[in-house]
C-alpha cells in the first residue's frame, strides 16, 4: 500500500504570487506528495483552477489536487478545463468532487439548492468520464443538454480519476457507483472503516470495483486545544461526532490519527492546519518531521 501525504491550504488567504510560489516550492522540497486547494466561493482563498494552473507552471514535480464543487457547473466546459490542466501539468491533476458546504452564504453562492445537488452529481460524473475517454457524447438531463460533443484535448491520465467525498449514505452510494476513490473529512478511523464496506458493496452491485489504494482522508489539525466556537462549528457539521476526535491537536495528535487510518486500510492523506500559521515554512518543516516518514 502506497502512503502519500499532501498539504491542503484550506480556506485562507494565500498572499501574493511570490509568497504562493515559495509555498509551492517548500511543499515540494520537503517531500510532500501534493498541494491541495479547496473551492469555497465565499472564502478569501484562491480559485483552485487558476491556482493550480499557476502551480503547474511554477513547479514541474508536485501533484496538484483540488476538492472542487461539481453541481452548477457547465459539464463540457468543466471537462475541457480539467483535461487542459491535466495536459499542461503532464498528468499531475488530482480531483475530488464535492457537493459544497451547506451553510450560508456559500450554499446560496453556488446557485444550486441542497435538494438537487446530489442528484446532479450522480448525473454529471458518468458524463465527465465519457468525455474524458474521448467518446462522442450526447446528453439530455437536468445538468446539461448537448449533442455529439467530442472533447479535445484529452487528459494525459487515462482514465482521469475523479474521487468524491462525503459521509452521508447517499455520498457513500455515489462513490461506489461512480467514483475512482473516496476522500472524506472530519471523520474517525472507525467511521471510515464501516463506510468503506458500504462503498465496496455498492461498487460490486454496480459491476465495478474501487482500488484499495484509492481510499484516503482529508484531516485538519489544530496547533492548540480547540476553542469553544470552533467546537460548535465542527459539531454543527458532524452532528453526534466529538470534534476532538476528528481534529487532532498538534503534530503528535495528527500522526496518531493518521496511524489509526492506516490501520483500517486508508493510505492517501491531505493534511491542513485549521488556522493559517504565522510561518508556513516553519509549520511545513514541523509537519514533515512529524509525519512524512509514514510515506512509503
Amino acid at each position: 500500500m502506497k502512503v502519500r501525504i499532501g498539504v491542503g491550504l484550506g480556506a485562507a488567504p494565500m498572499g501574493d504570487a511570490a509568497g504562493f510560489a515559495q509555498l509551492i516550492d517548500d511543499i515540494d522540497e520537503l517531500g510532500f506528495d501534493s498541494i491541495w486547494l479547496p473551492e469555497v466561493l465565499t472564502a478569501p482563498t484562491l480559485d483552485p483552477l487558476a491556482g493550480l494552473a499557476f502551480a503547474a507552471a511554477h513547479n514541474s514535480h508536485l501533484k496538484l489536487g483540488t476538492t472542487m464543487l461539481l453541481p452548477g457547473r457547465n459539464l463540457v466546459r468543466l471537462a475541457k478545463e480539467l483535461a487542459t490542466l491535466d495536459v499542461l501539468s503532464a498528468g499531475r491533476l488530482l480531483t475530488t468532487f464535492v457537493p459544497g458546504l451547506p451553510r450560508l452564504p456559500e450554499s446560496g453562492a453556488m446557485g444550486v439548492t441542497g435538494a438537487t445537488k446530489g442528484a446532479l452529481m450522480d448525473e454529471m460524473l458518468p458524463v465527465l468520464r465519457s468525455l474524458w475517454a474521448g467518446e462522442t457524447v450526447s446528453h439530455h438531463g437536468d445538468a446539461a443538454e448537448f449533442d455529439e460533443v467530442t472533447l479535445a484535448p484529452l487528459p494525459v491520465q487515462q482514465p482521469l480519476e475523479c474521487w468524491t467525498g462525503g459521509m452521508v449514505p447517499a455520498a457513500l452510494r455515489r462513490c461506489g457507483r461512480f467514483a475512482d476513490g473516496w476522500l472524506p473529512s472530519a471523520c474517525t478511523p472507525e467511521e471510515v472503516a464501516v463506510a468503506k464496506v458500504v462503498i465496496d458493496e455498492e461498487a460490486e452491485a454496480a459491476g465495478r470495483a474501487i482500488s484499495p489504494e484509492h481510499f484516503g482522508v482529508s484531516v485538519a489539525y489544530a496547533a492548540r486545544p480547540l476553542e469553544a466556537k470552533v467546537i460548535r462549528a465542527l459539531s454543527a457539521n458532524r452532528r453526534g461526532v466529538d470534534p476532538e476526535l476528528v481534529v487532532p491537536v498538534g503534530i503528535d495528535g495528527l500522526r496518531s490519527l493518521l496511524e489509526g487510518f492506516l490501520a483500517v486500510g486508508f493510505s492517501k492523506f491531505v493534511v491542513r492546519p485549521l488556522e493559517t500559521p504565522d510561518s508556513w515554512r516553519a509549520q511545513l518543516e514541523a509537519l514533515a518531521d512529524g509525519v512524512l516518514d509514514l510515506q512509503t
